[in-house]
């Protein structure tokens, strides 16, 4: 894992993160080389890491690497997603500028991107102290490049795993409905046991309660108005 790796090579960092940032995301970021275009992005975003992302997606944009861009930033939510302990070690207040750059030079490796965008803006984070921002940067940017493909996010919260027949069926029923909007459907399946049973359906700003939870709640509620 790549907080190990950073580790053994002499980083030793606590998970403290900087509670305010030196200079307003935007004033801070770095200018890139681009041809001025007027891109706007396809959705707002709220809070400094859709700030972020906002600007990444603008400068590949102008520079025609959305694909390329939004690919290193998959690979990158991907590693941060599977060592949690990362996210503390690179937004530590006391990493020297040293310790940046190595960090920097790794996420540019596990990025699989050789482009200047990218690098320039993980250097853009990490001037910025801002590295402890970049999971939440990939999640959000992934948000802005399913609203450019025309895409909709369904997502599907069960007390248990769903199998894929289930998952597929799901979605063609959804697709077949007025709740889809004529979009393409992007799937994304949560677990969460305190549902006990029964699924939620989420897409777009309408919400379809199906939870044994939720009925249990109702019942719960007709019970005690009754009395």
């Amino acid at each position: 894992m790549l907080s190990a790796r950073l580790a053994r090579s002499g980083l030793r960092a606590t998970a403290q993160q900087f509670s305010a940032p030196r200079t307003a995301a935007l004033n801070g970021l770095r200018t890139y080389a681009t041809p001025a275009q007027d891109v706007r992005p396809p959705v707002s975003l709220f809070g400094v890491d859709g700030t972020y992302a906002t600007a990444l997606y603008t400068a590949a944009a102008k520079s025609s690497a959305l694909d390329q861009t939004s690919k290193a930033l998959t690979n990158l939510g991907q590693v941060l997603k599977a060592d949690r302990k990362l996210t503390g070690l690179i937004s530590a207040p006391t990493l020297t500028v040293t310790d940046k750059k190595q960090i920097v030079a790794e996420l540019q490796k596990l990025s699989g991107d050789k482009g200047e965008i990218v690098q320039n803006f993980l250097v853009t984070l990490s001037e910025n102290h801002r590295l402890g921002l970049l999971e939440g940067v990939c999640d959000k940017f992934e948000t802005l490049m399913g609203a450019h493909r025309g895409e909709i996010e369904l997502n599907i919260t069960s007390a248990q795993e769903l199998d894929n027949k289930t998952i597929t069926r799901l979605e063609k029923a959804v697709t077949k409905s007025e709740f889809s909007q004529g979009k393409k459907l992007k799937v994304v399946t949560k677990v969460d046991s305190d549902l006990v049973g029964g699924l939620v359906v989420e897409i777009g700003d309408r919400t379809i309660d199906l939870s044994v939870s939720s009925k249990i709640a109702k019942l719960n509620k007709a019970l005690t108005d009754a009395l």
